[in-house]
């Protein structure tokens, strides 16, 4: 269930620009109710969590190596899955107003939502492939989000520090992960 979650994120981010074309003036509110039911998802897993329990859900990816698509949810990363929807609802609801007009609002919404999801990939990942590659998929959407207003020079230059900075970041994690191996 808890992979479920994750990849929800991403299907929901597929489709939210078709969305916002069927029902612009609803659509921030529609698409904030995955990251409201998600948060409430989480938040059913409060009491199991309080009592010491831990959730490992896994499934074989890429089997010749050995490698699993796998997910852990524990205290820690119960609370940073609880932080990541409640606030996800709250930005993909108040953007829809904000933004309201916006000719590239369905492609802000595509972009916020597959960031969200890839955070929760990275806080909810059982295993160090799964974190990198989460870790890298944050990193190309926050690129987009930050050079969402393209049109302006500033913020094109800020989206590629952001992209030089996290992408160093990445092949740092990945130098790290080649170390513990």
């Amino acid at each position: 269930m808890i992979s479920t979650a994750v990849i929800s994120g991403f299907v929901l981010a597929l489709i939210a620009p078709a969305l916002h074309r069927l029902i612009p003036r609803w659509s921030g509110a529609v698409l904030s109710l995955l990251p409201l039911s998600l948060l409430v998802f989480f938040l059913g897993y409060l009491p199991e969590i309080a009592s010491d329990a831990t959730l490992v859900e896994s499934a074989p990816w890429v089997t010749p190596l050995g490698v699993s698509f796998s997910f852990y949810l524990d205290g820690l990363s119960l609370v940073f899955a609880v932080l990541i929807t409640g606030i996800g609802a709250l930005i993909v609801f108040y953007s829809g107003g904000y933004l309201a007009g916006h000719p590239e609002l369905g492609r802000f919404y595509m972009v916020l939502l597959g960031f969200m999801a890839s955070m929760l990939g990275v806080v909810l990942s059982a295993n160090a492939i799964t974190v990198f590659v989460f870790w890298e998929l944050t990193s190309l959407t926050s690129y987009f989000l930050i050079g969402f207003d393209h049109h302006r020079q500033a913020a094109r230059q800020a989206a590629l520090q952001a992209l030089l900075v996290t992408g160093l970041g990445g092949l740092a994690l990945l130098a790290g992960f080649l170390l513990l191996g």
